[in-house]
């Protein structure tokens, strides 16, 4: 059975720890995702209400992410995460509680996704920075791709496991088993021996205030061409591609293809892709990543006039399978770009703007999608789309510093030096 496993679980301990206690708690994230709108209207909440408590869970996020990311670089990163896993163990069994006691009401659950929020923004650049510290160097795309392999399944999978917990014990059943997986997270952080933190990124936000840290992060991505370009590039992607599948896709298909039905198949063969993706990408060993992975972006860009062209829905779920690939494969070189070339000492504060420039953005262009496309019309706007996000991705291929990024550095990596010129890296 063990022989069964990927080499990087058997050769890395403290890898399969995090990624047993990830798995499972990304699987209760899917299941969160589905049951919390149901809870809302449970509890006799509106619409609008469902909006609501989905807001309160990201504006903290948004707020507190840029903390999240100087936190993780000047304190331990595994222990900032098991404490976040802990406030939302907390925050998701009390929801659970107040559904299955017939007491929530919907300014309670929009308090608790604030807290829940706000301990979601200081786990996302912890984890960035956390797994070059239990996975070898060489070991880091493979450690990525299998962290995607899950994030992938679970888009899959999450569904019908909520779909089945809410028929049988409702949302808050749903929800107590999401705030289970947040415990058996915590219990394996908890266990978690990361290596130690290199000497000299231990040293380099000593005695800094927090602006100063603050800036050190951001200069480090003004003064490093492809990270900067890599993450225009990607803001690009979430704002003018995402919604093409948030927003436009499901109105064709309800116009056009026949409702949710249809819509549901291109998913399922965008998951299915994506999933696949994940696998190529844990196989790949290419000598220029970056240069890869913009050309996967150009290809996930596509998107839009996928869903805009008028094919059958065999061929577009066929092509957005394609697109899943796609998707995978940048996403995985990207982040194991950031974790092999960074520094340590900057990489939670790197990962922190990259996570606010894409999550931030895409509300404004999920906002915008409908009344342009009011404007415009569906498909002239899928059009559009394309028009903009796809050279934008080629734009990134163009840049040096992307084409010849290596997959791992050629020096030790750099120290407080390098950190105090942010271009030498």
């Amino acid at each position: 059975m063990k022989s069964l496993l990927p080499a990087v679980l058997r050769d890395e301990p403290q890898f399969a720890r995090l990624f047993a206690g990830q798995s499972l708690s990304v699987l209760g994230d899917r299941v969160s995702f589905v049951a919390v709108p149901f809870a809302v209207l449970s509890v006799g909440g509106s619409a609008s209400d469902v909006g609501l408590v989905a807001a309160a869970g990201l504006l903290p996020t948004l707020l507190f992410t840029l903390v999240g990311g100087v936190w993780a670089d000047r304190f331990r990163r595994h222990r900032i995460m098991l404490v976040s896993d802990v406030v939302r163990c907390a925050v998701q069994g009390a929801i659970a509680v107040l559904l299955l006691t017939g007491a929530a009401e919907v300014t309670h659950l929009a308090l608790l996704m604030v807290v829940f929020g706000t301990a979601d923004a200081f786990f996302m650049p912890a984890s960035t920075g956390l797994l070059p510290l239990v996975v070898g160097a060489g070991r880091l795309r493979e450690a990525n791709a299998l962290r995607g392999f899950v994030q992938s399944s679970g888009l899959v999978l999450g569904p019908a496991l909520a779909g089945g917990l809410i028929a049988l014990a409702g949302p808050g059943g749903a929800l107590a088993v999401d705030a289970l997986t947040f415990a058996l997270s915590a219990a394996f952080l908890a266990r978690l021996r990361p290596r130690e933190t290199a000497p000299e990124a231990a040293a380099a936000p000593a005695g800094g205030s927090f602006l100063a840290e603050l800036r050190a992060g951001w200069a480090h991505v003004r003064g490093t061409a492809w990270v900067w370009s890599g993450m225009v590039a990607i803001g690009v992607y979430h704002v003018v591609v995402l919604p093409s599948v948030f927003v436009l896709g499901p109105v064709l298909a309800a116009r056009e293809w026949g409702g949710v039905a249809s819509w549901s198949v291109v998913v399922a063969a965008f998951g299915a892709g994506a999933i696949a993706g994940d696998v190529c990408a844990y196989r790949l060993d290419v000598a220029r990543p970056m240069a890869l992975a913009a050309a996967a972006l150009a290809v996930a860009s596509c998107q839009a006039v996928i869903i805009g062209s008028g094919g059958s829905l065999v061929l577009i779920a066929v092509l957005e399978a394609v697109t899943g690939v796609a998707v995978s494969v940048f996403f995985t070189l990207w982040e194991t770009a950031l974790q092999t070339h960074v520094p340590e000492a900057v990489l939670s504060r790197v990962s922190s703007y990259d996570f606010l420039l894409s999550s931030g953005l895409m509300p404004l262009g999920l906002a915008v999608a409908g009344p342009v496309s009011a404007s415009l019309g569906v498909r002239p706007t899928l059009f559009a789309m394309t028009v903009i996000a796809v050279p934008a991705s080629l734009a990134l291929l163009c840049v040096p510093a992307v084409r010849r990024l290596p997959a791992r550095p050629a020096a030790a990596p750099a120290g407080p030096a390098a950190l105090a010129d942010p271009a030498a890296a």
